[in-house]
């Protein structure tokens, strides 16, 4: 006898392992054809970012594999979501008739469109036709047959709750909303520090399939075509300021610019994408090269997706696992009915639960004399909200007893006091970021890379070159390099 109550999971499973296939061969593919061209890179004679050390992982298996897992939890939760719900509205309200397949059909020929008008892309199409087909698949397989008897008294108690605490969540988002939830729900226990360190341990691998090139630290780029040598020149000049580098014609490259008279070509994997006057370039070349990157960026809709899915399908998908948990186990206790109002109850209170935590934690702090007294008191959130009125406020933290907050066990305390130390221009709070470079958090490390590149003193780019050469963590040697860059430092050629 089919399940009533499991099988929406059982089904979200075959999309969500269909997805992983898919995105796993995705990011293997992308990492290869990265590691080409950073053997290249460095061959030419540049510095590789991944470094040498980093470069190895983008060889392996694991990588590509717990990379893909975010797009799994993202596209695949958001498509399979998608797909399990039109089937169950087919089923239930149109009782499965023909005639309702066509506009379902345009509606999944439109998404295919989508993700390809600017351009085919293999990899992301698959994931809208495989996941899609393998839900439909599924779901008429699995759905139960219809109930006559109270058909919508269960529906709105399986969909009430999650609605409401949708709307509550909704009414949270604001631009600090990512850190916030980082903060409060993550970094505030052992586990979530875990699953935070992992997530930072991957994230650049399927981040670097489906950016864009102006998203990208390192681009290449090949000259050879120019003629003039002056002007070839100038051009790697100029796009050596951009982080186009120029390797020549060995491999296939980024952008390969060529000359019609005094019009210059721009090239990307042998379509030529718009043409520019040379002195226009020169006048500038940051525009041009954004507007190149936009017209060659062939996964917009899809990143779009990908985001909407990590709103909506990833939280979704959590719900339903958490409601199918505690439905399993109170339906060893309690009858059918009873077992599953109590599992939407029960799902419902853990959803409000985490929003008060996210919502309620910490506070505002004003004045002076409340900054003094919130960074000495004992209460974790009073010195984090101290901080971050520093920051807002733009004062000078050196100005505050803050040196024993410098080794705190809480991750976002840390995080929060170096992000004070950015408007400061004192040289113990330098001395300070220099020593949060050797952080035993990954987030913690980026911050501090960040801010000392945003302070501007050149004093700290031997530091910053010799922790970066020496790193093995793919995200902590990009912002290195961001800070690199804005303190001055470039690319060149005599390594």
């Amino acid at each position: 006898m089919k399940n009533r109550w499991f099988y929406p999971f059982l089904v979200l499973l075959f999309g969500l392992f269909t997805a992983q296939v898919i995105s796993t061969a995705q990011v293997y593919l992308s990492n290869g054809e990265l590691y080409r061209a950073l053997v290249t890179i460095k061959d030419a004679g540049y510095l590789p970012i991944p470094n040498e050390r980093t470069m190895p992982q983008l060889q392996r298996f694991g990588p590509a594999f717990f990379g893909g897992l975010f797009f799994t939890l993202t596209v695949g939760a958001g498509l399979s979501l998608i797909t399990l719900a039109v089937v169950w509205v087919w089923d239930r309200l149109f009782k499965r008739e023909r005639i309702v397949i066509i506009p379902c059909s345009l509606l999944w020929l439109g998404l295919l469109l989508a993700v390809n008008y600017r351009g085919f892309s293999p990899m992301v199409t698959l994931y809208f036709i495989f996941v899609p087909l393998v839900l439909v698949f599924a779901s008429l397989k699995s759905m139960p047959s219809r109930v006559k008897k109270n058909p919508w008294l269960s529906q709105i108690i399986h969909a009430v709750p999650l609605l409401i605490l949708a709307v509550l969540w909704i009414s949270q988002m604001n631009e600090h909303f990512f850190l916030n939830l980082r903060d409060r729900l993550l970094l505030s226990n052992s586990l979530g520090v875990k699953l935070t360190d992992f997530y930072y341990d991957f994230t650049c691998y399927p981040a670097h399939a489906f950016e864009t090139l102006g998203q990208r630290l390192i681009k290449t780029c090949d000259l050879d075509e120019i003629q003039n040598a002056s002007m070839s020149d100038a051009l790697e000049r100029a796009l050596l300021e951009h982080d186009y580098l120029n390797i020549g014609r060995a491999v296939i490259v980024d952008l390969k610019i060529t000359e019609q008279e005094a019009t210059l070509v721009f090239v990307n994997k042998g379509k030529a994408i718009f043409r520019t006057d040379r002195n226009n370039f020169f006048a500038k070349p940051g525009p041009i090269l954004n507007e190149f990157s936009s017209k060659t960026d062939r996964h917009s809709f899809f990143r779009q997706f990908t985001f909407f899915s990590l709103l909506f399908g990833f939280p979704v998908i959590l719900y339903i696992l958490l409601y199918s948990l505690f439905r399993f186990l109170l339906a060893l206790l309690l009858r059918p009915t009873t077992a599953y109002v109590a599992a939407s109850i029960l799902c419902f209170m853990a959803g409000m639960s985490l929003l008060a935590l996210f919502s309620f934690s910490g506070g505002k702090v004003t004045g002076e004399e409340n900054i003094t007294n919130a960074l000495k008191s004992e209460n974790v959130d009073d010195r984090i909200a101290a901080l971050k009125t520093i920051e807002r406020e733009k004062l000078e933290i050196a100005d505050y007893d803050y040196r024993r907050l410098l080794d705190s066990p809480h991750v976002p305390e840390r995080y929060w006091l170096i992000n004070s130390m950015r408007v400061s221009r004192r040289s113990e709070t330098l001395e300070d970021l220099i020593h949060f470079l050797d952080d035993p958090h990954s987030n913690v490390i980026s911050r501090a890379y960040d801010v000392l590149g945003q302070r501007g003193n050149e004093r700290v780019i031997h530091k910053i070159f010799e922790r970066m050469e020496r790193s093995t963590d793919w995200r902590n040697q990009r912002y290195a390099y961001n800070a690199l860059r804005n303190l001055g430092w470039k690319q060149s050629k005599s390594r």
